[in-house]
């Protein structure tokens, strides 16, 4: 008999039917009801689960006993309650690399969006308010060789570092759980506390997992220690932002504006953010190109395949 796999979530076509040859498939779909539901009766004899964006823990995973691997289609792996999964034995597998470059141009992209205005001129224009030279309300701040501060030196984070460094002349500082040295060489990016890289930064990127210290790093505190000129983006995980100390900073001016990817509730239907013309607002969108959401989902399918054929993953998530 054919081991069972539970899709939780939409993925590839292709890898849907790679899936479907090799296994048995059972699909989650929100339209035949309760999620959460659908997944503690699927997983009950499960052998795999593949898919992304679901909170999977003990509550709808308790009578999933034969389960050997959950192979995420992401980096992050904050939705898992990986200490449940390492004590039932069972492999998390992630994709992580593959989206480096993808998610560094999307920060550079909010980045520049918010330094120069770009959405809220884009709507100015269109609106039909180009009836003069653009003045001082439309003028944004400069980019080049200003001071790029990144919160978490890891793939992406220096991946935004090449980029700031070697395409637009960047200082660069950084701040990590721990110095990297080697790293931080290529870009003579110098290590400091993250209140000194608050108080010194012009744009500050924050590319940080979520974990116990991350959540809540940056609040009302930090905000207030940048500067006026100064330009925050997220690209991590929106818990790591105080959404609602940044919406009083952004409101107040005391930042020039932000560029978000991620918040705190996703996905985001209702925000003050979406009122502020100094925010840049996306839908979380950091790995969304055609091409690196097929390499990711080809990732996923990988660890999947090699879980269920009793080799470990080659991307494992252990718990802390």
């Amino acid at each position: 008999m054919s081991q069972k796999v539970v899709v939780f979530s939409q993925i590839d076509r292709e890898i849907l039917m790679k899936l479907e040859q090799r296994y048995q498939v059972v699909q989650i779909n929100p339209k035949n009801g309760d999620v959460n539901q659908q997944i503690l009766e699927a997983s009950r004899d499960a052998d795999g689960m593949i898919g992304a964006g679901r909170v999977l823990n003990e509550r709808n995973l308790k009578h999933a006993e034969k389960l050997k691997v959950i192979s995420s289609v992401s980096v992050g792996y904050d939705n898992y309650d990986v200490g449940y999964l390492n004590q039932k034995n069972i492999w998390l597998a992630h994709t992580p690399h593959v989206l480096t470059e993808t998610t560094a141009d999307l920060a550079f992209a909010l980045l520049m969006s918010a330094a120069r205005k770009v959405p809220s001129l884009d709507a100015w224009t269109k609106h039909g308010q180009w009836s003069r030279t653009a003045g001082p309300d439309q003028f944004g701040v400069d980019i080049y060789g200003k001071t790029l501060g990144i919160i978490g030196l890891g793939h992406i984070g220096a991946a935004i570092a090449r980029r700031g460094f070697h395409g637009f002349n960047m200082n660069v500082l950084y701040h990590s759980r721990r110095e990297k040295i080697e790293t931080a060489e290529q870009f003579k990016a110098e290590f400091c506390t993250l209140n000194e890289l608050l108080s010194r930064s012009d744009f500050v990127v924050v590319a940080v997992d979520l974990n116990a210290e991350s959540r809540a790093l940056i609040g009302a505190k930090e905000l207030q220690l940048m500067q006026p000129h100064a330009v925050l983006v997220n690209i991590a995980r929106g818990s790591v932002v105080d959404e609602q100390a940044l919406i009083q900073a952004l409101k107040n001016r005391s930042i020039f504006a932000a560029g978000l990817d991620v918040y705190e509730k996703e996905p985001l239907q209702q925000s003050e953010l979406f009122q502020l013309d100094n925010a840049v607002t996306l839908p979380h969108v950091g790995s969304a190109t055609a091409q690196t959401r097929k390499r990711m989902v080809e990732l996923a399918y990988k660890n999947l395949v090699d879980a269920l054929e009793g080799r470990q993953p080659q991307y494992c998530v252990k718990s802390a």
